[in-house]
């Protein structure tokens, strides 16, 4: 009998393999005197950060990625965006089926009919698809902030297409890197360049599987449950973001206040994009009162779509949870979301991933506390959107000391990678228990 190989019982391992050697590469680039615009050799916790936060698509800098980094530094940023970003949507979208490949053969039948999704063992025609909407969506963003940069603001034209590609890239890879120390800010009230910016933010965390599905034209009723799931998740979380957002924000002369009506309403939508794992900020976040800083925390840690460019918890994940949090409450016998009962495996798993995920951030608050006297809400700011790979901060993320940042390294990889390998690991897993424990009720609450 032939054993499987540690790929495929070990996918996540096999993922981390990869990132890490990609890491690895990446912050030797950046290390290079080429790589900064001023000749020298950067500090390796620098070169490293940068690349973590690229390949991670998160954002996090603590060097200005215009200023310090010379053009080759920042094609090496672009290209670890664009790795980093359509690696995870490949081995995550693969992942899926290598998973089904390890059921039996009427599931995987069953699972291919339900989710309407590629043949098994057709990865050609998976990477294909990823490619293509990866091209499409970038080139068509890359068109319209070019023409922006060049009609609006006179950038000549190497320079207009220069920062197209780079924030397309960026934007759709839901990666928050930008050419500009302010980011978006000078762009706050221009919809012609945020517009497509949160366009191609809102593409990448819908998660490839939902985007095919949209592509082929498919009637919602016939849309399976994790496109019905994100879709829905996506469209309720981005408006009351931006809702919530624009109010808290509305009369704060340091970020809308000072604006317009119709641009604060411009502005406010554009900042309710940005927690879903993208990272540019488009207003002053330090300046953001603290209630705005909380429900930006909530809107980072649920993230985006499974199998996209964004990263938290997933939207999947959170609404199994609210869904289990109501079937309980009604009484009800089984947990029913959108017309489909879920299987018990996937309520145990999705709090699995929920509960490793805020053990870690708080374990990562409370060490990060330990080396600084940063109040708690901006650390768990940073915190947060470093594990969910978002990349927006508060402004400490230059001055925490050096083990912090090593922190938030850490974070990134975690952010990145954890979830995925943790859900492919539990839904993986060969072991069954042949027997059954007695019952016996603990007194809850």
């Amino acid at each position: 009998m032939v054993r499987p190989s540690n790929a495929l019982t070990r996918p996540g391992r096999l993922i981390a393999s990869a990132f890490a050697a990609a890491l690895a590469a990446g912050t030797a680039l950046l290390s290079l005197p080429i790589a900064t615009s001023s000749g020298t050799v950067p500090p390796l916790v620098d070169a490293l950060f940068t690349a973590t936060s690229a390949l991670c698509v998160t954002g996090h800098v603590v060097v200005d990625t215009g200023t310090f980094w010379s053009p080759f530094g920042q094609v090496v940023i672009l290209v670890l965006i664009q790795v980093g970003g359509f690696g995870v949507m490949s081995l995550a979208t693969l992942l899926g089926l290598l998973v089904a490949r390890r059921l039996g053969l009427r599931t995987r039948l069953t699972a291919v009919n339900e989710t309407h999704s590629v043949a098994l063992g057709d990865v050609r025609r998976v990477l294909r698809g990823v490619g293509t909407i990866t091209l499409v969506v970038e080139a068509s963003v890359t068109v319209l902030l070019t023409a922006r940069f060049a009609t609006a603001y006179g950038h000549p034209p190497g320079t207009a297409l220069w920062e197209g590609v780079f924030h397309s890239v960026s934007a759709f890879n839901n990666a928050g890197f930008a050419l500009r120390s302010d980011s978006l800010v000078a762009y706050a009230t221009d919809p012609w360049v945020c517009l497509p910016i949160c366009a191609a933010i809102i593409i990448g965390g819908l998660g490839f599987p939902v985007v095919m599905e949209l592509v082929r034209g498919r009637r919602p009723r016939t849309w399976t449950l994790n496109t019905v799931t994100v879709v829905v998740g996506t469209g309720v979380l981005l408006l009351l973001g931006g809702a919530v957002l624009t109010a808290l924000e509305w009369t704060n002369p340091a970020t809308l206040g000072a604006l317009r009506p119709e641009q604060r309403l411009l502005a406010g939508f554009t900042a309710g994009v940005m927690p879903r794992t993208a990272g540019f900020n488009n207003i002053d976040i330090g300046a953001m009162h603290p209630a705005s800083w909380l429900v930006t925390d909530v809107l980072m840690f649920i993230g985006a779509g499974p199998a996209g460019t964004g990263g938290g918890l997933k939207i999947t994940t959170f609404a199994v949870l609210l869904f289990i949090v109501l079937a309980e409450l009604r009484g009800d016998a089984a947990v029913n979301m959108f017309n489909k009962r879920l299987p018990r495996s996937t309520h145990r798993e999705a709090l699995t991933v929920a509960l490793v995920a805020v053990a870690v951030v708080v374990t990562a608050t409370f060490a990060i506390m330990l080396m600084t006297t940063v109040r708690l809400d901006r650390v768990l700011f940073e915190v947060i959107s470093a594990f969910s790979t978002v990349g927006l901060s508060t402004g400490i993320t230059a001055d925490l000391p050096r083990a912090a940042q090593l922190i938030l390294v850490a974070l990134m990889f975690m952010g990145r990678l954890g979830p995925v390998a943790l859900a492919s690991s539990l839904a993986l897993r060969r072991t069954s228990r042949l027997y059954e424990l007695p019952k016996e009720r603990p007194i809850i609450g």
